[in-house]
């Protein structure tokens, strides 16, 4: 999962010139909690601003991943809604379930439904003792057949009361709150590597700059 970087130093120290000391303070806070560990895939979220919330969610508890299945409704992305957290959260899209969970189980995740079938651990026993992508689906439908029959397993969040569902984008917040606690106090390998602090001090700082290209046109012609 890990990954390397070609990032030049004289060139992010140069960048990191132009934003504030606490703004750069900032990003390595944000980033000595960010974790590739856990990922989160949208299939085909109809309601696009419950696909924004989710988003919004992984940067508040520092997913650096997110993925969304569009076979069905296309890009549902409502930036104004996910206030910004877009420009903080990796976004990878995806033409259908079957190339997402390909994609993501060659980078070494189990991919696990959320869904209240009868398998389905309770989010309180489940076990983060591997890589996980948490499929999350439609409001009414639910996941794929696909997704369910494929996933390596299944959790859910017990409730208690007259209501059987969650809307998804609670649900998730819920789910992504509590394993994040649970792998921010354990011993596993959570943490984004040097490379890919590094690769996101670069990309945020980038982001962060007005005229950013202009400013590193400058810089290699000067060097």
């Amino acid at each position: 999962m890990g990954e390397t970087t070609n990032i030049d130093l004289g060139l992010l120290a140069h960048l990191e010139g132009f934003i504030t000391t606490e703004r750069k303070e900032r990003f390595l806070e944000v980033l000595a909690n960010r974790t590739k560990y856990l990922t989160v895939a949208l299939e085909d979220v109809y309601q696009l601003h419950n696909a924004s919330a989710v988003i919004r969610s992984c940067d508040v508890f520092g997913i650096q991943q997110a993925h969304l299945i569009e076979g069905r409704f296309g890009n549902r992305l409502d930036k104004k809604i996910a206030m910004g957290a877009q420009r903080w959260v990796d976004i990878h899209r995806h033409a259908n379930s079957r190339e997402c969970m390909q994609e993501l189980r060659q980078r070494g995740y189990r991919i696990i439904a959320t869904t209240p079938r009868a398998d389905s651990t309770p989010l309180h026993s489940f076990a983060l003792d591997r890589p996980t992508a948490l499929f999350f689906g439609t409001e009414k439908e639910g996941l794929s057949p696909e997704v369910l029959e494929e996933a390596d397993g299944a959790l859910y969040i017990p409730m208690f009361g007259f209501t059987e569902s969650l809307n998804i984008s609670v649900a998730a917040a819920i789910i992504l709150q509590h394993l994040s606690n649970e792998l921010r106090h354990s011993e596993l390998p959570w943490g984004l590597t040097e490379a890919e602090i590094l690769q996101k001090r670069y990309e945020w700082t980038r982001k962060t700059i007005k005229a950013a290209d202009e400013i590193i046109a400058r810089y290699h012609n000067a060097s």
